[in-house]
């Protein structure tokens, strides 16, 4: 078998370019994630990077949000398939998925910024990808019997939204709290089913279409 090539290190100049990009990129969910309207100067303030260098990587703040839930939506579809790669019961699949999403908190970008710009068609297409994926954990789990009937795939989006909306102290006493929120629903998801819900499931035109500007 042939030996693999190691990966050759990046040159000092294009390590402090992606370091400053890793920079960017968390101060810019930590900047929009509180405020959408926010400047793209207080993303470079945070980062601690000066504007020019941020406006030579990211042209306008659009491309900024679209890198930035890009990279979101990487993370999110990677969760997905690590919980699909689990072969053992497929209830503690699915709800380590849920665990791990909350997380790794790619949903507030979406809680947040959807409307806020408008998404390339790259980034359609992983969103429908991470919506296929979800689709088959959900059909997986519902399969194995683990799953309350009424329950429809587009129930989990808003449920990992209304767990990212909470926050309390700090990122460690949120994290506790959301985890803690998160085994309570996950009750509620699991069968038997304790009552008949109300309304009928959201459809994934309504969750797309929050992306389309007002």
């Amino acid at each position: 078998m042939a030996e693999t090539k190691a990966k050759a290190p990046l040159s000092g100049r294009r390590a402090q370019a992606a370091r400053n990009d890793d920079r960017i990129l968390e101060a810019a969910r930590e900047v929009f994630v509180a405020n959408p309207e926010a400047p793209i100067a207080d993303v470079a303030k945070r980062a601690g990077v000066g504007i020019s260098a941020l406006y030579r990587r990211y042209p306008s703040k659009e491309d900024l949000l679209r890198t930035l839930c890009a990279d979101g939506l990487d993370r999110y579809i990677a969760t997905v398939e690590a919980a699909l790669a689990d072969a053992g019961d497929p209830w503690e699949a699915f709800a380590g998925f849920m665990r791990n999403a909350v997380d790794n908190d790619s949903t507030s970008l979406t809680l947040h910024l959807a409307g806020t710009f408008t998404p390339t068609e790259e980034l359609y297409a992983a969103a429908n990808r991470a919506q296929e994926l979800n689709r088959r954990l959900f059909e997986r789990t519902r399969k194995a019997g683990a799953l309350r009937p009424d329950l429809d795939v587009n129930d989990i989006g808003l449920v990992l939204e209304q767990i990212a909306a909470l926050h309390l102290g700090d990122a460690e006493r949120t994290r506790a709290i959301r985890q803690r929120h998160l085994a309570l629903v996950l009750d509620g998801l699991r069968t038997p089913a304790p009552s008949e819900l109300p309304a009928p499931p959201p459809t994934w035109q309504e969750m797309a279409g929050r992306w389309q500007q007002a």
